[in-house]
């Protein structure tokens, strides 16, 4: 599997992966998070496993279960992380922390060599490691956390080795090594692999698409923090002056319970509008999202707060032009002008989408050095090769440091 990446990822991640393999050969790797479901982290890890397997490290992928109470109780915790205002009580915390330690009846933490738990919802497993490295993998926006929240969820993990995150404005003093690692896509995955015309045609006509005027879309779990009213906002303001349609497309996360509700908001606020397509899509619609990205004219990603944004790195693979909200790991992967833009406001995502529309030459301009930044920058080999890096970093007594990336 690991050549079918050669001419496609840089050669430099390639031959350090390989050199990296070489020392952790034979080691046992485990992954924790909550779904295997909805969302780019379920996303990354699905395409990870087979490419450490391949490569000699014994990897596993582990699911933390629980109640409604307790994804009721994470989410509110995501939220407070992300700069909403919560109430968590003691008797929730304790709540997060029983689940957790009810879930060692069917995860193995026994002869663990390096252990990445992803996110809030496992954090408290720390509390029964037994072996090997263990690192914290946050991928959300921490940037204005809720601070009473923070606190408590920092005492976990400053019991482990290291810290992940996204964007260095992220990362906390939380007095263990720290390191920066943006999220990845995989360029040979059902979602971002070539498709025929044919099938993006048919993929249309499924939804009962048209295809005679533009597309914008925005491929995005239903969460507020995805501003999916926002778009249709921006979108109406943009239609006044240019034809066009808008989609809005995502699939549900098993960890996300409010997902429904927002679903409903959307499709309420669209008010049965026939140039808005709402498509809630099951999981696994990678072939489906990545037709809908191939067939848009512009894509937008309007986040109020966002870990990192996948779908932007998506959408530039293909060349398209994008729109992305200043929040989170958009900037990263928009240089604003000259890979995409980046926008503040609703009448700021309706003027870009005027401004691409109007200037199909500037959008395929920006679509092409969008694709080559996602190549030198955003590959699944880098991801891994930095995830190796910072685990064979700690095995050889080195350090990190809040903003650095490896």
């Amino acid at each position: 599997m690991i050549r079918e990446y050669t001419g496609i990822s840089p050669k430099g991640d390639l031959v350090l992966l390989q050199r990296l393999s070489d020392k952790l050969g034979g080691k046992v790797f485990l992954h924790v998070n909550s779904t295997k479901a909805g969302g780019g982290v379920a996303e990354i890890l699905h395409r990870m496993m087979p490419i450490l397997n391949e490569l000699g490290i014994q990897t596993r992928w582990e699911v933390i279960e629980g109640d409604g109470q307790f994804f009721d109780i994470t989410k509110k915790i995501h939220n407070a992380l992300q700069g909403n205002r919560e109430i968590i009580t003691k008797k929730m915390w304790q709540h997060h922390f029983e689940v957790n330690k009810k879930n060692l009846e069917t995860i193995q933490l026994d002869d663990v060599d390096a252990a990445l738990i992803h996110d809030p919802q496992p954090v408290p497993l720390i509390d029964f490691k037994k072996s090997g490295r263990w690192i914290w993998r946050c991928h959300i926006d921490v940037s204005n956390p809720m601070k009473e929240v923070c606190d408590h969820l920092f005492r976990y993990c400053g019991k482990y080795d290291a810290a992940i995150f996204s964007v260095a404005r992220f990362a906390k003093a939380m007095g263990i090594d720290e390191f920066i690692i943006p999220p990845s896509i995989d360029p040979i995955s059902e979602k971002n692999i070539e498709l025929s015309d044919t099938e993006i045609h048919n993929t249309l006509e499924s939804f009962g698409i048209p295809i005679d005027r533009p597309i914008v879309l925005q491929v995005s779990r239903f969460d507020r923090f995805k501003d999916p009213t926002g778009v249709i906002k921006a979108f109406r303001i943009a239609r006044k002056y240019n034809d066009c349609i808008l989609i809005l497309a995502g699939s549900p996360a098993t960890d996300d319970p409010e997902g429904e509700l927002v679903l409903n908001e959307v499709r309420e606020y669209a008010s049965d509008d026939p140039d808005i397509h709402i498509l809630l899509l099951p999981a696994f619609s990678d072939r489906q999202i990545n037709a809908l990205q191939r067939a848009a004219t512009v894509v937008v990603q309007k986040s109020l707060k966002e870990g990192f944004g996948l779908t932007v790195a998506e959408a530039m693979w293909k060349g398209k032009p994008v729109i992305g909200g200043a929040v989170g790991g958009i900037p990263l992967q928009i240089v604003h002008g000259v890979t995409g833009f980046l926008v503040h406001s609703v009448e700021g995502v309706a003027f870009r989408v005027r401004q691409f529309l109007n200037n199909p030459e500037m959008a395929r301009r920006m679509g092409e050095k969008g694709k080559d930044h996602i190549r030198q920058n955003f590959l699944i080999t880098r991801q891994i090769r930095d995830y190796l890096s910072v685990w064979y970093t700690l095995e050889s007594g080195g350090k990190g440091t809040s903003g650095l990336r490896i």
